[in-house]
């Protein structure tokens, strides 16, 4: 009895042995080193897809990007010297003008009278001139009597030019070529000296006035490019600095300037709001990566570079930042490659995989 039970005892477990090695003889193939599927603990499974960039030779320009305002060349307000009467307009609003063409005429009958006056009057005074002369060539008047006809007729010269530069003042005219704007007067209107009548613009060029700060103003020179643009416009304008403000503003710290360019399209208005990239030197061959690449860190900053299939961190010095990237003055060499993507994923010696190589 007891033997048959030992039996029965020792069959079981030799049948549990054979089924658990049944069981478990599917997962040692899938998880064997047969080369078939690996699992989630593998090193191939952890590495990390990024973007990188190789680092080439590259040309980066040191600027200031500001704002500034569009000015016409050349802007005068029209008003009239004297007060008057309109009596004729010359012009039409919105059309070119050239220097010294007539804009508006005001009222000069009175002026004109006293001109004819004089001018009838200096006539006698002439020919009064030349009987005294003959008379004082002869000795028979006495030499102040003859100074004194000439100063009578001196007097009335003088009262003509007086009168012609009066009747001068009551026409307006163009004091440049240009385009003149919009008139605020209408024939028979009355006038005054503080009367607004039209505004007159030379926009062939047109000059930006702008800003910088008080750290870059002993590096501006006059005749330093600049390149701008309008609001909602990706056209580019090229001009150059051709005048600095002597002081610096106490208030805003910053130094006023003036560039100039063409306007031949005559697309750039006056008033205008300019969008403005003033370039104060250009490194050639600079070494040079994505912003997105540069890593703060409390000693300074660094990057991550591809080295071997895993990520090797490296301190850097930063140079010139520009819109494209940042100027690498320590630290990195021709060709290396620099991760720019998964930044807040990857640690040193972590495996990654490059999916993508951006350019700048």
């Amino acid at each position: 009895m007891f033997s048959n039970k030992k039996l029965r005892n020792t069959l079981l477990v030799v049948i549990g042995v054979v089924l658990i090695v049944i069981l478990t003889s599917p997962r040692i193939s899938i998880f064997g080193t047969d080369g078939g599927p690996k699992g989630p603990g593998s090193a191939e499974s952890q590495a990390l897809p990024v973007t990188a960039f190789i680092i080439q030779p590259e040309r980066i320009d040191n600027r200031i990007r500001t704002t500034g305002t569009v000015m016409a060349n050349e802007e005068v307000e029209l008003r009239s010297e004297v007060s008057g009467k309109i009596v004729q307009i010359s012009f039409r609003e919105g059309s070119r003008v050239a220097k010294g063409d007539l804009l508006i005429k005001i009222n000069d009958d009175e002026l004109q009278a006293q001109l004819k006056k004089f001018e009838a009057q200096l006539k006698l005074a002439q020919d009064v001139e030349h009987r005294r002369r003959q008379l004082f060539e002869s000795k028979s008047i006495s030499p102040e009597d003859y100074e004194r006809t000439v100063v009578e007729m001196n007097a009335i010269e003088a009262d003509i030019q007086l009168y012609r530069a009066r009747i001068e003042k009551t026409e307006i005219r163009a004091p440049f070529d240009g385009v003149i704007g919009l008139r605020y007067v209408s024939e028979g209107s009355i006038v005054s000296t503080t009367t607004r009548i039209a505004q007159l613009q030379d926009v062939r060029r047109v000059k930006v006035d702008f800003s910088i700060p008080e750290k870059y103003a002993y590096t501006v020179r006059i005749g330093d490019p600049i390149t701008f643009r309008r609001d909602g416009s990706d056209h580019v304008y090229r001009g150059s600095v051709y005048a600095i403000e002597p002081k610096i503003d106490p208030v805003t710290r910053t130094l006023l300037m003036r560039a100039i360019a063409d306007n031949d399209d005559r697309q750039m208005k006056p008033g205008a709001f300019a969008e403005v990239d003033l370039v104060l030197s250009a490194v050639e061959n600079a070494l040079v990566i994505p912003t997105q690449a540069l890593v703060p860190e409390l000693q300074g900053q660094k990057v991550f570079l591809y080295r071997g299939g895993v990520v090797t961190p490296q301190p850097v010095e930063t140079g010139v930042r520009s819109e494209r990237g940042i100027q690498i003055t320590g630290g990195l060499a021709m060709s290396d490659t620099v991760i720019t993507s998964g930044i807040l994923q990857i640690r040193p010696g972590m495996p990654v995989e490059i999916s993508d190589f951006i350019t700048l």
